[in-house]
Parts: C-alpha cells; structure tokens; sequence
C-alpha cells in the first residue's frame, strides 16, 4: 500500500495543507476541534485499501495551513471554498466529504453549497442542523444557564487564548479526556462565573485511544501555531447565519451517513437533530451511536468507523 503523502495545494485564502492515501474515488476528510489532519490517522491507510483517495486536510487556522489574520476570514463560506479549490487542485471534478466536530458542519455545508463537486457526505459526532431563525449566539447564551456555554466563552479574541497557551500539552489533554467515552467529565463544557473551561478537565487522565505519542504530535503542532486561527471558526457562527440566509432550512438531498457516540454531550445537546435527521437529510443511509463511545469517534473506535465508512462508500458506486 502507498505511504501517506504530504502536499501543500493554493486556495483563494492561502495554502492548504493535505495529507493523502491511495488511488480511487476522492474522499475529502475534514477534522474538528482541537484536532489537525491527524486524527484521521487510522481512516487514511483504511480508506486507501479500500481502494478510495483518501485525502484529510488541515483546516484554515490549523497545522500547517495559512493562517489568515482576521477574525471574519473563518467564515463558513471560506472554509466550503477551501473545500473546493482542493477537489481541484487535486485533480478531480467530485468528492465525497467526510467531517468530525467542526468538521462536520464544514462538511455538511460543503455538499449544501456545491452540490456540484460533493456528490455525498459524512458527518461524524455533530448532526446536520439547517439555518434556523435565531441568532446561533443567542441560543449558546440561553444553554449556560447561570454558567457560560462553552461556544459563548470562545466568542472573545484572546479569552480562550490566554487560559490554554500558557500549558497547551496539559490543556489539551484534559480537552480530550472530558469528551471521550472511558474519562468523561461531567458538565465539562460550562465556564462557571468567573472560572476557566479547564476547571472541570479530568486531572491527571488520558484516554485509553490517546498515546503520549499522539498528545506530543496535537501538542507540537498548536504550541507552532497557536490556538487564535482554530477559535476564529466559533467567532463567526454569527456572519455564518447572515451569509447562508438563502439556504435557511435547507436539507442536504445527496447520499449521507451519520456515526456519534452515545455517551458523547453533543448527542445529547443536538438531540432533536439526530431525530430529525431523516428530514434534513433525506439520502440518509444509517445514524449510528456507538455504545460507550464519546466524542473522539474515529480515534476512539477506529475499526467500528472504518467499517461503516467504507461499507457506505462502497455503496455510494
């Protein structure tokens, strides 16, 4: 099998970094929150024996990306054009795209804006959930109740900076152990007043799919870049709404496939989403919660999602 490459392709906003796989159908694999190309590491040598291209990108902001310097540079509609300009400066007229966490809404809105080049997509962890009539940061402010929705403390340039880049190792592994299955931390994702996210990390715990090895590569890679590019994605959830008023509820109709963890808050936080899915997306093939699993879905279960991507994939031709 080939070894995984490493390419650096032009966008209208900078340069995406892209690490790839194998031959065969484009399959574009779009990573979340803190996260980078690497945490598709266990998809991309699956997908490519599979007999797919398996092609996972490092998001604007993150590894070895350009980093745009304004806030409003990470709109959403910047991101399904770094998509895009990917597809073809790979080569190919269409793709299936694949996205976990933040890359799941990237993805999902991809294949709702250029139906054209993403001939079906993959959400993983987050559901699909159309424009709606409120303002996103209205309803994140309502969630915190007399705490601070995590999503609501992001929204000011250099808050969330200054509590993580001070020990962004240790930030991020308390980060990971909240949300996976086997060191969940209860109510991990609210700020109490006058507190920091990370005061509700698991101390002292590492996720049984998180190696020290995988930690030094997540770790290196924002200590080099910081974590401002990566935050810039929660700082436009307003622009977004105001830029995608034309699709507001709007369902995705191409092939879909859906995988979350049952243990994972966003499944319950999204609730309504994951049972409307049916509706939002009417070429849904199967939404699958993996028992015990959390948020870190194809780290955490890598053979499980390995085996539902490609046997849709499969289905797809």
């Amino acid at each position: 099998m080939s070894e995984i490459t490493h390419r650096l392709v032009e966008v209208p906003g900078g340069r995406i970094h892209v690490a790839e796989q194998g031959s065969g159908p484009l399959v574009l694999l779009v990573h979340g929150f803190p996260e980078s190309w690497y945490s598709w590491r266990y998809q991309l040598p699956a997908l490519a024996a599979a007999g797919f291209r398996a092609a996972a990108v490092d998001v604007r902001g993150y590894g070895r990306s350009s980093k745009p310097a304004q806030v409003e540079d990470y709109r959403m509609v910047s991101c399904v054009a770094d998509n895009a300009a990917v597809v073809r400066a790979l080569g190919e007229r269409s793709a299936v795209i694949v996205g976990h966490d933040w890359g799941s809404p990237i993805a999902a809105n991809s294949a709702l804006l250029r139906p054209d080049l993403f001939r079906a997509v993959g959400l993983l962890s987050v559901p699909y959930t159309p424009r709606g009539p409120h303002r996103p940061t209205d309803g994140f402010a309502r969630m915190g109740g007399e705490e601070e929705f995590y999503v609501s403390y992001f929204q000011t340039p250099g808050r969330a900076e200054a509590e993580i880049e001070p020990d962004v190792r240790g930030w991020l592994a308390g980060c990971y152990a909240s949300l996976s299955g086997d060191t969940m931390a209860e109510s991990a994702w609210l700020v109490r007043p006058g507190g920091r996210l990370r005061d509700r990390f698991p101390e002292g715990v590492r996720p049984a799919w998180l190696t020290e090895a995988d930690l030094d590569v997540y770790a290196g890679e924002f200590e080099r870049t910081g974590l401002t590019g990566a935050l810039n994605r929660y700082r436009n959830m307003d622009r977004d709404w105001e830029d995608l008023a034309a699709w507001d509820g709007a369902a995705i109709t191409q092939p879909a496939l859906f995988v979350g963890g049952e243990l994972d808050p966003t499944t319950s936080w999204m609730g309504r989403a994951v049972e409307a899915l049916p509706r939002t997306l009417p070429g849904l093939a199967g939404a699958h919660l993996l028992d015990g699993c959390g948020h870190w879905v194809q780290q955490e279960r890598p053979d499980e999602v390995n085996r539902l991507l490609t046997g849709w994939l499969r289905s797809l031709s």
